[in-house]
């Protein structure tokens, strides 16, 4: 399973109703470069943590209102949610294994 492009519409379903595993939310956009070396993290982490962990991936563009409404101000920002809880952030480029530590230590 690769990760789940999600808005505004979709959030309380895919993120804050997931009850099975942690949910790990990319907020990008596609002109931020930082943003655009992450995707292919993101996109490999998907796909090993595909059971473990859910991928959603939210354009900022696309959805700047709820962006806001997040408190979402720099990206790339990843956030992970529990339970329907945020649970911690992370900003900026990481590597893969910085961003498996970040999970494990926040689920």
């Amino acid at each position: 399973m690769s990760y789940v492009e999600i808005s505004k519409d979709s959030f309380d379903k895919e993120v804050l109703n997931e009850k099975v595993c942690p949910v790990l939310v990319d907020f990008w956009a596609t002109w931020c470069g930082p943003c655009q070396m992450l995707s292919p993290v993101i996109d490999g982490l998907a796909d090993e943590l595909d059971g473990e962990v859910k991928v959603c991936k939210m354009d900022c563009d696309e959805n700047s209102d709820f962006i806001m409404e997040m408190g979402v101000m720099t990206i790339p920002c990843l956030v992970l949610f529990v339970g329907g809880e945020e649970k911690g952030r992370l900003i900026g480029y990481n590597e893969k294994e910085a961003i498996i530590d970040f999970i494990n230590e926040n689920k």
